[in-house]
């Protein structure tokens, strides 16, 4: 089997087009190479299935950011081959053309609730080790009057005369049947003679709900939790859609962090850092780690204590601290220790200005791989 095409060559995009752009591509080549449109035509089905596996990484953001860091491997568990439930939420994409709302269940029937996404800030001790917190969502709910029907307690809906409940009308164009939405019933298939006074018919109600989630430890800036079953209610009593909780990490005064690695500066002052010492670290969550200081550590030499970085989501083992040590040459000197300097100045070696070391920028670069 042959590897799959780059995505953004198979939508005929450049790698910075625009999330437009994508849309619009895409669109074109669905259009383009329809079944319907090129029926029996097996190289035009394989050329839909393509753009729309495409699509289905590009057109998501946070499938798209994997795919650029990693190509196909990034995205080989989300977007493995065609999926058919991509074209779930592509009805403004296909618009009415040959049908596709009717094909692809968008236009008659129970239909899924629209997904909600929440943005949500959370500190950095938070997303380390995980924590519980609620959240308030603005949404659509089933109203319970009618049960989503919309129509008055003790009425039902009826079918809609027009479009005989398919929700489009057909006609002949030319060599094509192309579908329309019935405007009539407005593509649900169904009239309402007597709406429900609570919902006007609409078969939802503006809500507040109130969740308690869990975030699980070692999230960071970008990481998304999906709370199936969460979003806007479905219409006509279909499912309702999913919530997505879009995490943002606060900064950290003392630590700065690197997938699950650590970093921190910390002060020695020149005899700490020429005769050694042990130091006292401090750690995220509070507590402090011993840190032996090697005789005659430079400034700007990053030391490592295993286990105290960030927790691997799922589990899987711990990061490592990095410590930057930045020695301290005192500004003001006493008199006594102005000589002490003196005297021990006389027994040390003049620097060779060829011995040069490593820039700090230099140091982090190579620490970060």
């Amino acid at each position: 089997m042959s590897p799959p095409r780059d995505y953004y060559e198979v939508l005929g995009v450049p790698r910075n087009a625009s999330e437009q752009e994508v849309k619009s591509a895409y669109r074109k080549l669905a259009l383009k190479h329809h079944p319907d449109r090129n029926p029996g035509d097996r190289q035009a089905e394989e050329r839909f299935k393509e753009a729309a596996e495409a699509y289905g990484v590009l057109g998501d953001p946070e499938k798209r950011r994997r795919y650029d860091a990693y190509g196909h491997a990034g995205v080989s568990g989300a977007a493995a081959g065609f999926d058919p439930t991509i074209f779930a939420d592509f009805s403004d994409i296909l618009g009415d053309f040959f049908g596709f709302g009717d094909v692809f269940g968008r236009r008659r029937g129970p239909r899924r609730g629209s997904d909600l996404r929440y943005n949500l800030e959370i500190s950095f001790e938070e997303a380390a080790f995980g924590t519980e917190t609620q959240i308030r969502i603005p949404r659509a709910e089933t109203c319970t009057e009618c049960s989503g029907s919309g129509a008055a307690p003790g009425t039902k809906p009826t079918t809609c005369p027009t479009c005989r409940g398919a929700g489009q009308v057909t006609f002949q164009q030319g060599f094509f049947s192309v579908a329309r939405t019935c405007s009539h019933c407005r593509g649900s298939g169904r009239i309402v003679a007597e709406p429900c006074k609570k919902c006007d018919g609409v078969g939802h109600v503006a809500a507040e709900r109130t969740l308690q989630i869990k975030i699980p430890p070692g999230v960071d800036t970008g990481s998304q939790l999906r709370i199936m079953g969460e979003g806007e209610a479905g219409a006509q009593g279909g499912p309702p859609g999913d919530l997505y909780v879009v995490l943002r990490v606060a900064e950290h005064e003392f630590f700065k962090r690197d997938g699950t690695n650590l970093f921190c500066e910390m002060p020695v002052s020149v005899p700490q850092a020429a005769l050694g010492a042990t130091l006292e670290v401090p750690t995220l969550g509070g507590g402090k780690t011993r840190l032996a200081v090697p005789e005659g550590t430079q400034s700007g030499t990053v030391l490592r204590v295993k286990g105290q970085g960030i927790p691997a989501l799922g589990g899987r083992g711990r990061g490592d601290l990095h410590v930057l040590v930045r020695v301290v040459v005192p500004k003001h000197l006493s008199a006594e220790q102005r000589k002490l300097f003196e005297q021990l100045a006389k027994t040390l070696p003049v620097p060779d200005v060829k011995d040069k070391d490593k820039s700090l920028l230099e140091r982090m670069k190579d620490l970060l791989g």
